[in-house]
């Protein structure tokens, strides 16, 4: 691995860290590096440390668009963790809320039923 890739991977690292936190960052890394090491890297080099980091979106509406997508294409998982790190980049629980009960009409009922689900039980999850 090269120099650039390896500081891009840190960049990227340091970016999900600011988002999710620095002990849940570690625990998904950790995760991600034992499923698919390959994922890690990409996710972190990429997804974390080239689009999150990118002008034009502040961390909370790019923290919303990705709410609305996972529960558009019903990833609770990926749901999940974003939720966290949407409260975490200035979104409110009520915003969350409300955006998922918009999605309703567009991504289906059942759609946002869950995500709301998922949505209480990671408030829940935060509060303890």
């Amino acid at each position: 691995m090269n120099e650039d890739h390896q500081e891009r991977i840190q960049k990227g690292f340091e970016q999900f860290e600011k988002m999710a936190g620095a002990e849940r960052a570690a625990v998904v890394r950790k995760e991600w590096g034992r499923i698919s090491p390959e994922f890690e890297e990409f996710v972190l080099s990429v997804l974390s440390g080239e689009v999150w980091t990118r002008p034009g979106l502040d961390l909370k509406s790019r923290s919303l668009v990705t709410i609305a997508a996972l529960t558009s294409i019903g990833r609770p998982r990926g749901l999940a963790l974003n939720i966290e790190m949407g409260l975490k980049n200035g979104l409110t629980r009520e915003e969350i809320r409300e955006a998922l009960v918009h999605l309703a009409f567009y991504a289906g009922f059942p759609a946002a039923w869950e995500a709301l689900q998922t949505a209480d039980e990671v408030f829940t999850r935060v509060d303890d």
